[in-house]
């Protein structure tokens, strides 16, 4: 256990944003399984509104420094792929 108070005080900031950074990668995963339910289901147009809403909590991350921009770039792009992918 740190003795510093300074140390003391990053080690509750630490807890605070690893709370916070948790909370929305899980949001952002949430979305990402529902964009995979709904292609797999075949369901175009149920994919492209979780597409939209999945893209949406994945910019929300990058501006809050969750993710870095190539991964939200990266994960979009798939997702985007497989939903255009329904035949």
């Amino acid at each position: 256990m740190a003795n510093i108070k300074s140390a003391k005080k990053r080690i509750l900031v630490t807890e605070t944003r690893t709370a916070r950074n948790k909370a929305i990668k899980s949001k952002v995963k949430t979305a990402i399984k529902k964009v995979d339910a709904a292609v797999t289901a075949q369901d175009k147009e149920a994919a492209k509104a979780a597409l939209l809403a999945a893209t949406s909590e994945i910019n929300k991350a990058t501006t809050k420094g969750v993710y870095h921009k190539n991964t939200a770039s990266r994960k979009i792009s798939r997702l985007s792929k497989a939903v255009n992918d329904i035949a």
